[in-house]
């Protein structure tokens, strides 16, 4: 058995010293490498947010974890081979997908184009129709109904809110037949609802009220019904049973159509105008055209 000198003993103790210290050495400088990676990572205002892990070995520094971008991965990827020390980068970073809103986010969508606003017919508005039947204090029934069409056009801030030819429905409030002694002939409608492009709207009116006195002039006047300006107006002065039907007094100012028959009852014939205040907003729909 050859035995080794002091000398070479010597020798060989060193190298396996030195060995060991430069793997070491190799050791700390790649730990080193990923720590400083690590920290800078951390205070960059662009990957700051990044949660990635890092790691070295023989100076290749691999980054592993989720980054908000791509702006962050690409800032990543610079300061990992801008490392002193740094042989290499493998980027295993994935960027995140966009993120959902945040509730108040989701809560307050950005504002829709503005919807168009109903039409609103205020109170007040005056309606002419003309009666599509005849009409009578002597042969009407009081909660009768009667039908009518209106006469002219209601525009709202230059708009047709309601068409000419638009279908009324009436009521008739009251009906009374004058006595042949005394007592007064009464006749007062209302409307009650209206058909406009093919949808029926409730509505509320002032009433039409008028009355025939049973003795003096064969007159038909207005007993504050709640019409401004409505009144059954005959005003006729003789003449047999019928007279004067079918005379209309006026067409604005609320005048309606009427007369006075030879026995003083009150008559409204077919087609005359009647105007009616809507004593309640009526609210539609917002045109589209």
């Amino acid at each position: 058995m050859k035995t080794l000198s002091k000398g070479a003993i010597a020798t060989l103790l060193v190298g396996t010293i030195l060995g060991f210290a430069v793997g070491c050495s190799k050791k700390a400088s790649d730990d080193t490498i990923a720590q400083d990676v690590q920290s800078k990572l951390a205070a960059d205002p662009v990957t700051k947010d990044s949660a990635v892990n890092v790691t070295a070995k023989d100076g290749k520094v691999t980054v592993k974890g989720m980054v908000k971008d791509r702006a962050a991965q690409q800032r990543l990827e610079q300061i990992a081979r801008d490392e002193p020390g740094a042989t290499g980068v493998d980027d295993e970073t994935a960027v995140m997908a966009a993120s959902a809103p945040a509730p108040e986010q989701a809560a307050n969508p950005p504002e829709a184009a503005a919807k168009p606003e109903p039409i609103i017919v205020p109170a007040g508005t005056e309606l002419t129709v003309t009666v599509d039947q005849a009409l009578s204090s002597k042969t009407s029934q009081t909660g009768q109904s009667f039908l009518a069409t209106v006469a002219q056009p209601v525009t709202v801030h230059g708009k047709t809110a309601i068409p000419k030819g638009s279908s009324v429905t009436g009521t008739v409030i009251t009906a009374k037949t004058k006595g042949k002694i005394k007592g007064e002939g009464e006749l007062a409608l209302a409307l009650k609802s209206i058909t406009i492009r093919g949808k029926n709207y409730a509505i509320q009116t002032g009433t039409l009220d008028s009355t025939v006195k049973g003795k003096g002039k064969r007159t038909a006047v207005t007993t504050g019904g709640g019409a401004a300006g409505g009144a059954l107006i005959g005003g006729l002065a003789g003449g047999g049973k019928g007279a004067g039907i079918g005379a209309l007094v006026g067409a604005g100012a609320g005048l309606i159509g009427g007369a006075v028959t030879g026995n003083k009852q009150i008559e409204i014939p077919a087609e005359s105008p009647l105007t009616f205040t809507l004593s309640q907003s009526l609210t539609l729909p917002p045109r589209t055209e």
